[in-house]
């Protein structure tokens, strides 16, 4: 799989505080950005918003937009799942990258993030999908993958999908051996089986919906 390193950007330079609003609409015109990444004498100092930025003077200044920046960025030790993570939870379709000395690098796209996405055997190997439920205090991830490996079967990967105060439940990825043994198994470690897809059905519905954010992205 790619390191997630290899899609560090610095296609397009970082706005600066003395740039005016007119400079910004010019860039977020010509790239599908939903935010940007602003420097003050070289120190990253939050990103400004491509929808605000439609509404302000041209002639205000990043510096006098400051306080309306969204600060999120990524460490460039940050892993690809939870760079995901930032992604969705700001709403945003590019993220700055930070050292651990706070130096700006560059930024990820969220298109490139989700091309690593399809890269794993998660998506990209064939595989049967089960999701099993348990009791919040009663699962193990040990216990579930013992389950699977017990069977001679091999996880592609598996994660927690859906979680409340009293069930948890994970959704596995399989390889090899027999699933309706894994399944039995299983229900004999009280584990409720909610769905089986055998034939990738689910797999293929994943892939959909993800080509479909890479199309709704537009970038």
């Amino acid at each position: 799989m790619t390191d997630i390193s290899d899609f560090l950007s610095n296609t397009v330079k970082p706005l600066r505080t003395t740039d005016t609003v007119a400079d910004a609409q010019d860039l977020f015109a010509e790239y599908p950005f939903s935010h940007f990444p602003v420097l003050e004498e070289g120190v990253y100092i939050g990103c400004a918003i491509a929808e605000d930025t439609e509404l302000m003077d041209i002639e205000t200044t990043m510096a006098d937009l400051r306080y309306n920046f969204e600060r999120f960025f990524v460490r460039d030790t940050t892993i690809w799942l939870d760079v995901l993570e930032v992604f969705a939870k700001n709403e945003t379709n590019l993220l700055p990258v930070l050292n651990a000395e706070n130096t700006y690098l560059g930024y990820y796209e969220i298109t490139d993030i989700i091309t690593m996405f399809h890269q794993t055997p998660f998506l990209k190997e064939e595989g049967g999908i089960l999701v099993v439920e348990k009791g919040i205090t009663d699962y193990s991830m040990s216990e579930v993958a013992q389950i699977v490996e017990s069977n001679n079967g091999r996880l592609l990967g598996f994660f927690i999908s859906q979680a409340d105060i009293q069930k948890v439940q994970i959704t596995l990825k399989i390889s090899l051996g027999g699933l309706s043994e894994i399944i039995q198994t299983f229900r004999r470690y009280n584990y409720d089986i909610i769905s089986e897809h055998q034939e990738d059905a689910y797999l293929n519905t994943l892939k959909d919906r993800s080509d479909y954010l890479d199309k709704y992205l537009n970038i």
